[in-house]
């Protein structure tokens, strides 16, 4: 399967991976190839999870448009 995800640098310098797909899977890394490698074990534990607890796997993602 594949996911997007948003990576971003926080105030201390780390890198914080999340995968909107899947709300509460997070990681982080000294880069972002760390924080990404990271993320896609936490997608393999978050997915798993979720199958044992029956809960839906993703959520549905959708784009909006904001005007300024």
């Amino acid at each position: 399967m594949k996911f997007l995800l948003t990576i971003y640098q926080d105030e201390d310098g780390a890198y914080i991976a999340e995968c909107p797909a899947i709300p509460g899977c997070v990681s982080q890394g000294k880069s972002e190839r760390d924080a990404a490698s990271s993320l896609a074990k936490a997608i393999r534990e978050c997915l798993l999870v979720r199958s044992e607890k029956g809960m839906p796997l993703t959520v549905y993602l959708r784009r909006v448009e904001v005007r300024i």
